[in-house]
């Protein structure tokens, strides 16, 4: 996501570690994009050479889900249980319990960032809107404190006596 920058936009690119573009957006200000991986490098690319002048600030956020889960870990609490099928089935629900709440933190933990990104970039928009807004109330009070005065000098300009007397 484009945070702050002329036009709020930007060029991404997505290469898979063969070198194969996955993902290619032009001039976006934002977008999410899921991608099924394989082992190696892979190389994402913010362009901004069509708008050379402005510089850009962006967001970017990496989430690896499954990341070294083999389903080893997972079970390897088993082996501590001794017990009957009750128990087993007991300490399963806890389990399932906690990975539940574990995903949905883990969700709310994402969802807030991306939040924080949104309210930066509409700080950057307020706060150039609010620069502009003062620049040209300046300006106007400029041009009405000039209009002002040249009327005022009008106005006096008509009551003086023109008419100089010779004696």
């Amino acid at each position: 996501q484009v945070l702050d920058g002329a036009g709020l936009d930007v060029d991404f690119q997505l290469l898979s570690p063969k070198g194969e573009t996955l993902v290619f957006d032009e001039r976006k200000s934002d977008g999410v994009h899921t991608v099924e991986t394989e082992d190696g490098d892979y190389m994402f690319c913010f362009d901004n050479t069509f708008s050379t002048i402005s510089e850009k600030v962006i967001f970017f956020e990496l989430i690896l889900d499954n990341m070294g889960e083999d389903g080893q870990d997972q079970e390897d609490w088993k082996k501590y249980v001794t017990g009957t099928d009750l128990l087993d089935m007991k300490l399963e629900d806890i389990l399932e319990s906690i990975n539940s709440v574990k995903a949905r933190l883990s969700k709310s933990v994402q969802i807030q960032t991306l939040l924080r990104a949104f309210e930066a970039r509409d700080r950057n928009i307020q706060e150039s809107n609010f620069d502009r807004v003062n620049f040209w109330s300046l300006v106007n009070l400029g041009v009405m404190v000039t209009v002002s005065a040249v009327q005022v000098y009008m106005l006096k300009s008509l009551f003086e006596d023109k008419s100089k007397s010779r004696t």
